[in-house]
């Protein structure tokens, strides 16, 4: 395959090769996309996230060549500016 890098497309591809099961996980941005695709005779499902879908078909087009069957919404629910945040930590409190 090419050397195709997901950042040069502003995409984040959040799982490889996963399952359907996997791919419903509501701890994902609403901003990511399944995508599902066969190489060399076998069917892949991605995860993957950007703000335009063109980008995400461009990204995979390059990669693999016409291969896309499929770009859908994905399932998850948190925003994207929260996505990957960690909490603050807590501060103790002073008596």
């Amino acid at each position: 395959m090419n050397d195709v890098k997901p950042e040069d497309y502003s995409c984040e591809v959040l799982l490889e090769k996963t399952t359907q099961d996997d791919a419903r996980n509501t701890s994902f941005p609403t901003d990511a996309y399944n995508v599902e695709y066969t190489v060399e005779g076998e069917d892949r499902l991605d995860v993957c996230r950007s703000a335009k879908m063109s980008n995400i078909f461009d990204l995979y087009f390059d990669k693999y060549g016409p291969c896309m069957k499929k770009i859908s919404y994905g399932s998850g629910t948190i925003p994207p500016n929260r996505f990957g945040l960690k909490p603050p930590p807590k501060k103790k409190k002073k008596r």
